[in-house]
This record gives C-alpha cells, sequence and structure tokens, in this order.
C-alpha cells in the first residue's frame, strides 16, 4: 500500500509539473489511473478525499502547487510551475562526496540499498565528484535491520502515521498491545530502537524493535502529540540502560556468558572457575536488562535489584508452569 501511494503521488507530481495550464480535479481523475479506479469503484466523494490527501501530502514534501480559481469555468484549477519548483543546483566537495558514498554502502537490506544507489547515480550524473570514492576500502561499516518490524515503522515515522503493535518489555511473560506515534529509529549497540509517543501512557518512550511481536498495523489519523525537533534516541535508552548513572550494582555473571555486561563494567574480579564478579551501572530499566540472562546472573546487591530481577524471573517461570498444566 505504501508503494502504491507513493506511485500515486509521483503521478500526481508529474501531471501538475508537466502542465502549461492548470488542471480540473475532473481532469487529473482521468488523467491517473488510481483516481479513476477510487471514482469508479467507490464514489466520487472517496475520489475528493484522495486527491486532497495527496494534494496535501506533496505540499509537505515542499511541491509548491498553485490554485486558480478562474482557470476552468469556475472549477479550480491546480498547477505546479517548473520556475518555483525547480532544485538549487548541488554542489558537493570530495569530502562531502566520500561521505554520501560511505553512508549508501551502511544499508544491507534490499530496499536501502537501491534507493542509495539510484541517489548516487542521480548525484554522479549531475557532475558530483565520486571519481575518488570509488575504490572500496578493506572493511566497510554496516548497520544490518533484520527486524520484520523495521520496514513497516520506517515507513510510519516518515508519513507521519499512528501505527500498532504488540511489545514484550523485557523480562515480562506476556505481551502488550501499545498505540504509538513514531518518531525516529536509531541503531544503538547492535540494537534498533523506536522513539515515540505512547497514547495510552501518554508519554514519550522507546522501544527495542527485537522485542515487537508480530505485525506492525498503521492507523489512519494525525499524530495527536507534538513531534520534538530532535529525537535523540541513544540518550533516552542509555539512561534506561543505566548509562551515566551515579550508583553501581555488583552482579555475578557465569563464566563465558553475559558479554553486554562485561562491556560497561566498571571492575571484573574473579571469584572462582565458573563465576565473575562484576560492577555495573546502575539505572532504570537494569532489572529487565539482567532478567533476560536467566540463570547466567547472580545479582549481589543493592537488595531493591535483586529483589526486583527475582520478581521478574518468578512472574516468568509462573507464567511457564501455568502454559505446561494448560
Amino acid at each position: 500500500m505504501a508503494i502504491a501511494k507513493a506511485e500515486r503521488l509521483m503521478n500526481l507530481a508529474l501531471c501538475l509539473m508537466n502542465t502549461r495550464r492548470p488542471l480540473s480535479k475532473k481532469e487529473l481523475r482521468e488523467s491517473i489511473e488510481a483516481y479513476r479506479e477510487a471514482w469508479q469503484h467507490s464514489s466520487e466523494e472517496a475520489f475528493n478525499r484522495m486527491f486532497e490527501r495527496d494534494k496535501d501530502d506533496l505540499r509537505e514534501l515542499g511541491l509548491v502547487i498553485d490554485v486558480d480559481e478562474n482557470a476552468l469555468d469556475g472549477e479550480l484549477g491546480y498547477l505546479a510551475r517548473a520556475d518555483r519548483n525547480r532544485l538549487p543546483e548541488i554542489a558537493l566537495d570530495a569530502e562531502e562526496a566520500a561521505a554520501l558514498t560511505l553512508a549508501a554502502r551502511v544499508w544491507q537490506q534490499a530496499k536501502m540499498s537501491g534507493a542509495a544507489s539510484g541517489a548516487l547515480q542521480k548525484l554522479r550524473a549531475a557532475g558530483v565528484p565520486f571519481t575518488d570514492t570509488e575504490r572500496r576500502p578493506a572493511l566497510e561499516p554496516r548497520i544490518p535491520a533484520r527486524e520484520a518490524a523495521f520496514e513497516p515503522l520506517l515507513t510510519a515515522a516518515r508519513d507521519r502515521r499512528p501505527v500498532t503493535f504488540e511489545y514484550r518489555k523485557a523480562g515480562a511473560a506476556a505481551v502488550e498491545q501499545r498505540s504509538v506515534e513514531p518518531w525516529a529509529l536509531e541503531c544503538w549497540r547492535g540494537h534498533w530502537y523506536l522513539a515515540g509517543w505512547d497514547r495510552d501512557r501518554e508519554d514519550a518512550r522507546v522501544f527495542r524493535l527485537s522485542r515487537i511481536t508480530g505485525k506492525v498495523r498503521a492507523r489512519s489519523g494525525a499524530f495527536l502529540g507534538t513531534v520534538p525537533e530532535h529525537v535523540d534516541v541513544r540518550a533516552t535508552v542509555a539512561k534506561f540502560a543505566g548509562e551515566g548513572a551515579t550508583a553501581t550494582a555488583v552482579v555475578r555473571v557465569r563464566r563465558g556468558a553475559g558479554f553486554p555486561l562485561r562491556t560497561k563494567a566498571l571492575a571484573t574480579r574473579r571469584t572462582d572457575d565458573s563465576w565473575d564478579e562484576l560492577e555495573i551501572p546502575y539505572g532504570n530499566g537494569l532489572g529487565a536488562d539482567l532478567a533476560e540472562f536467566g540463570p547466567d546472573v547472580l545479582v549481589v546487591g543493592p537488595e531493591e535489584l535483586r529483589a526486583d530481577v527475582i520478581d521478574r524471573l518468578r512472574a516468568v517461570a509462573g507464567t511457564a508452569v501455568e502454559g505446561v498444566r494448560a
């Protein structure tokens, strides 16, 4: 559906930009197949709603659309004049071109790599100096996006569409239904996170994509909350992960396990042949992270953190027992 809408918007933009006179809605309806089908199979009202939404979306994307009230015997006429929609000449130096080339190579999934490759080809055709950046280095960065939720959330954030999905919090046994207005996606320490406005909790929240279960479903309507000008996903995730916390916790980690904990350990002591004792930053959300390691992590202190992890593990174990009985 997202591809169909993008194609419809492109067709509308081409019609408005490649005409010497304003076009009426009737003329646009006859020229664009999607509009013609909406009119024939639904109603005139359905076509009008679709056209008005598309016109508003093109304006949000930056297309200047003029409306002539006296163009066609009293009917409104629409036109996107070339002189008002011409982009300035693109001028990049060698360092900027190299940065764009590197960014285009980062993406691994097919959709992103295709779009990035096409953008580079257009810039190269416009004379951007990519000649010195064609040599591939021995090591290249990669940002994988394996989660099924990535593509629909990226589209929803771009189109400013609310979504719903089922989410399993760290250490929780049951999933919860979430209704979210997606703001931004960001990769942090090998995991993708979504920042957005949680409608049910009426607060800004961050969600790890690997904990989203089932399908992400886009909903109609506009955002109810205000999208901030800058969304620092990493800072929010770091806060909930205990980054920058002044307090510390002491945990025992089984030898050969808990590598994410070991990377942020402030101190490490070997207790015996099977366990290491780590001192790690203690902040909001640490209990949920520790519960994910199961029997490979034991909390020594503080006591409230130990109780939190035990409660989470008991909840998971209780749900598993109930499932076996059922």
